[in-house]
Parts: structure tokens; sequence; C-alpha cells
């Protein structure tokens, strides 16, 4: 009887984490999303550029210089931050 209790209080472990991504346009114009780590870019990208009235073919979205492409995951792309990071060391 005590255990169903402790049962529904507990999160999954594997729960997707959300985070909170900042793209930032040539013109200084900045537009806040929050989206699964897990999550492929494609969507972010589509959004924004639908919200800036873009066509999503028209630029590139960058993150620390390198180009991201739409099957990444914000956790892929942190990964490979880091390694180079790692590397730099």
């Amino acid at each position: 009887m005590s255990g169903v209790g402790q049962e529904e209080d507990k999160k999954p472990a594997d729960s997707p984490a959300h985070i909170n991504v900042k793209v930032k346009g040539q013109e200084g114009n900045e537009v806040f999303f929050r989206i699964k780590k897990t999550s492929q870019l494609k969507k972010l990208m589509e959004t924004y550029c639908d919200r800036q009235s873009v066509d999503v073919n028209a630029i590139a979205f960058l993150f620390d210089g390198r180009r991201l492409r739409p099957e990444q995951t914000p956790d892929e792309v942190f990964f490979l931050f880091l390694s180079c990071l790692l590397l730099a060391l």
C-alpha cells in the first residue's frame, strides 16, 4: 500500500530534458525557443524561418562558427562543442 504513492511521484530517469535556445539574426533580432535536447533542429529552423518570413534554404544556422544540419540535435551539437574544447586543451 505504501509503495503506490512513491511510484507516482517518481519521474523516469530517461525523460527528455528541455533547453532554452536563442536564435540571433544578423540584424540583432532574437527569437527564443524551448525544445527537447533530443529533438532535431529542423523543426526549430523551420519555425524560425516561418516567423521571419525567410526561406529555410536562404540562411545558415551556425553554432560556434560551425554550420548546423537540420538532422542534428542539441545534444549532438553540444557534444561536438565539448569535444572541440577538450581537443583544444
